[in-house]
């Protein structure tokens, strides 16, 4: 089954109004709008300016999290209303950052997961392992575990139409990449989890995309193994050229 690749710039705790303006005003004007999908994750505080920029283009824009209830007394969290209210049609959840750093159980992030989906967004969960998890021979539990928390609400026509973000986090920010083979193996070992869960064509549906320290030297090698649907983009994703350097990898 074709899958329709994504690239995605996850941009963090990073840039400031004119700067994410300007990233967002160049990756519109370079990048291409065929044969690959192309989305970017700003600061919630610039999105508002960021979708000045790309709301009558076809690259799309979401929020970096979400809390799973859709309004109350929640200090500092953004809900999938607000998400929407302001646009967006992606939204990353149970990134390593928010699961290691913010103490996010993979319970929670299935709720958000869910949440997501009734409010109209698209979740893109992430998966991964640490380095010492990998070494103990650990990293299908662990990121099966991750994944079936992650889908415990959905319906399977939610599941196929989800975004899956395989990122090792002993790959991320760190300068050290999976092997297009180490990505690959994890990537297909997810795909077959979801067929023995659901069935073949649900599969065959889920993109899922591989994030950890990708640039425009990897890409290519990583974009075209067979169960590697995309990526998530972190660092890289900050600067215009390098981001349409891997979108273009993507397109090839």
């Amino acid at each position: 089954m074709s899958r329709r690749t994504l690239i995605a710039g996850n941009w963090k705790m990073n840039l400031d109004r004119m700067s994410a303006i300007a990233l967002a005003e160049a990756i519109a004007r370079e990048a291409p709008a065929e044969d690959v999908d192309v989305a970017v994750f700003p600061p919630f505080v610039y999105m508002e300016a960021v979708r000045g920029v790309l709301e009558r283009t076809p690259i799309a824009y979401g929020g970096q999290n979400m809390y799973f209830a859709s309004s109350g007394a929640y200090t500092g969290e953004i809900s999938g209303p607000m998400l929407i209210d302001m646009g967006a049609r992606y939204v990353i959840l149970g990134h390593s950052e928010r699961r290691h750093i913010f103490g996010e159980s993979s319970q929670l992030v299935g709720k958000k997961v869910a949440a997501a989906f009734e409010h109209g967004l698209v979740p893109v969960l992430c998966v991964g392992e640490t380095i010492e998890q990998r070494r103990d021979g650990a990293t299908q539990q662990v990121v099966f575990e991750q994944l079936g928390a992650g889908v415990a609400e959905l319906s399977s026509d939610q599941v196929a139409r989800m975004v899956i973000a395989y990122e090792p986090v002993w790959a991320i920010g760190t300068g050290e990449t999976a092997t297009p083979e180490q990505a690959q193996e994890v990537h297909a070992d997810l795909r077959t989890w979801l067929t023995d869960r659901y069935n073949a064509d649900i599969a065959g549906r889920v993109r899922i995309q591989y994030g950890g320290s990708v640039k425009p030297s990897n890409a290519a090698e990583l974009l075209a193994q067979p169960d590697i649907d995309g990526a998530l983009v972190g660092g890289a994703s900050l600067e215009a050229e390098s981001f349409l350097a891997i979108i273009a990898a993507g397109k090839a």
